[in-house]
């Protein structure tokens, strides 16, 4: 009921937030940030002088992204910087690629927007042997987000935004027993376990933080709301073909727009009053609640540790000391 009312609410009213604030001398790594929220929220912090780094698969989409952030804003003084680095979230190997190429590149980072997904109406399987759909929107953004820490941690005060979405609702645990589905498969299911994962990952990361004594490095999960993208698109044709048709014909009077769905993404990285909170979830540029689900701790932890083990990751590795 809860998910319904926000997302009435959503439709209705919009989540709208502005503010002066500038980035300038700050780097963010933005996750599939050549189309839709993505790249609304790489060309905002870039019209606030940070330097934004769009962190994605297809290099010839995100060179023309990075074109068309410095050209929309080629009449604004005091910009940042764009550039782009190659992230297949799909592929560990990519992954510790790209984050070694960031650790390498860049002293600092003090924004990481995990913001790609997909969905995928077929099972299908990674070059690791991993369930597309949970190999790319939780475990590449679990790894990169454990091997950048100790440079955020580093670079503090710095903060980490997990885009997650509604149908987090609906996933009432995470099957680890079978975590790629390979017994059953139904694209909304696995989406929605992906989109809890989200939240887990959040809270957990938070309980580590804690623990470790580093108050400032703050983590978000940010729920986009109903927007207009490619994924939006897809899952409407994946309902149904009809539904897609209905869907492309209405998608611009019932749907938020990529702008307008970078909002809570952008709040969280920037805005002041959000820069002491940590490890709660915001829609609609407010924190908002969210499912039982969502709140388990012992969820989280086993999440966790199948994670570190999926991703081969040393489970004794310091991700808190700067580096």
């Amino acid at each position: 009921q809860n998910c319904v009312c926000s997302r009435t609410m959503r439709w209705l009213f919009g989540g709208r937030w502005s503010s002066q604030t500038r980035l300038d001398g700050k780097t963010a790594v933005i996750t599939g940030a050549n189309t839709g929220v993505g790249f609304f929220t790489a060309l905002d912090f870039y019209k606030r002088g940070c330097k934004v780094i769009l962190a994605c698969r297809n290099m010839t989409k995100s060179k023309n992204a990075a074109n068309l952030i410095r050209t929309s804003c080629s009449d604004l003084k005091h910009v940042g910087e764009v550039s782009v680095v190659c992230l297949d979230l799909s592929s560990l190997q990519s992954v510790r690629d790209c984050a070694s190429q960031l650790l390498s590149e860049e002293e600092t980072i003090h924004i990481l927007v995990n913001n790609a997904g997909i969905v995928t109406s077929k099972r299908e399987v990674t070059v690791d042997g991993y369930e597309m759909q949970f190999a790319t929107n939780h475990l590449g953004h679990f790894l990169l987000t454990l091997l950048l820490l100790p440079r955020l941690v580093r670079s503090a005060p710095a903060r980490i935004i997990n885009v997650t979405s509604e149908p987090h609702c609906i996933a009432n645990s995470i099957d680890f027993d079978d975590i790629n589905a390979e017994k059953s498969y139904f694209y909304h299911t696995a989406y929605s376990q992906t989109k809890l994962a989200n939240i887990l990952f959040t809270n957990e990361l938070v309980k580590r933080l804690n623990l470790a004594g580093v108050t400032d490095v703050t983590v978000y999960s940010v729920n986009p709301g109903d927007v207009n993208t490619q994924l939006s698109g897809d899952f409407a044709y994946m309902i149904f073909p009809g539904v897609g048709w209905l869907f492309s014909k209405l998608k611009w009077l019932i749907m938020q727009s990529g702008e307008q769905g970078a909002q809570t993404t952008v709040y969280c990285a920037v805005a002041d009053e959000t820069a002491h909170q940590t490890g709660l979830y915001y829609s609609n540029c407010q924190i908002a609640e969210t499912p039982t689900a969502t709140k388990s701790e012992v969820m989280a932890n086993l999440l966790w540790l199948k994670s570190l083990e999926m991703t081969h990751f040393e489970k004794n590795t310091d991700l808190f000391t700067p580096a």
